[in-house]
């Protein structure tokens, strides 16, 4: 049974969600224009972002709010803030692939005590509170991958291009990780890239210079999985210094050992 304040948050993303799907149809049919269909994905991101504070706000006036698109409201509770990527996975979007989602978390204090992440596109529903259970479409309980060794797993990561110094040693650390490892994958949406580690459908996920509405949704997800998320020394404090590694505890101390002999 979902609580009160994930059924509020499920709600919001479900509706977000519906207004991607329909923006999403219309993608395709803007790829042959001139001017190409940037400027309609980014208001279709500024809407569901939109959707999202306002179901949030009606429900809980008092909570406050951090969005990627750049919505920040300071809230008079105090205690509760909603964290949210609307469209997590944009460039996907813009190529009408339908790998994105709609990612919310609920933070109480200084810890994430509710997620949601939702692909309307492919239609599963991330769902986790804080000593409740993981959940895909409120049926199947999520348990992490239970591989012991580096060599029979498959690592999702993503690598950004723009030349920052995270950038390069990321590509430094794919260069080494990948002779390790079955395989690597880059999905292009780092929300789906957690819920897919608590799902059991990676073993492992690395990445830096993320955003806190990048890692805070997935960071429940994987723990009420079974799994392991820090930075990726072990340490905690991931949400905040965007450098992520998540995975089943074995797994995430071979990777973290691995990752930071690179230099």
């Amino acid at each position: 049974m979902r609580s009160a304040l994930l059924n509020i948050m499920v709600q919001a993303a479900t509706k977000a969600g519906r207004s991607l799907s329909k923006d999403f149809g219309e993608v395709e049919n803007l790829q042959v224009s001139l001017k190409g269909p940037a400027d309609f994905v980014s208001n279709a991101d500024r809407r569901a972002e939109q959707i999202v504070f306002e179901e949030l706000k009606k429900a809980r006036p008092t909570y406050s709010f951090l969005g990627e698109e750049g919505t920040e409201v300071k809230g008079t509770d105090g205690q509760h803030r909603w964290i949210v990527d609307p469209l997590d996975g944009t460039t996907n979007f813009l190529h009408s692939v339908p790998m994105f989602a709609v990612a919310i978390a609920l933070e109480r204090g200084d810890e994430i005590v509710a997620s949601v992440i939702y692909n309307p596109v492919m239609d599963e529903l991330y769902t986790a509170e804080k000593g409740g259970g993981a959940w895909l479409n409120d049926r199947k309980r999520l348990r992490v991958a239970n591989r012991r060794h580096l060599a029979d797993a498959l690592l999702v990561t993503g690598i950004n291009s723009r030349g920052r110094p995270e950038d390069l040693h990321q590509l430094k650390q794919l260069a080494h990780v990948t002779p390790a490892v079955a395989g690597i994958r880059r999905t292009g949406s780092a929300s789906t890239d957690l819920a897919w580690v608590a799902s059991g459908r990676f073993d492992a996920y690395w990445e830096a210079g993320l955003a806190p509405w990048d890692v805070a949704p997935g960071l429940l997800l994987v723990r009420e999985a079974g799994g392991t998320i820090s930075d990726q020394a072990g340490k905690p404090g991931a949400i905040w210094t965007g450098n992520v590694l998540a995975g089943n505890e074995t797994i995430h101390g071979q990777l973290s050992k691995l990752l930071q002999s690179v230099k």
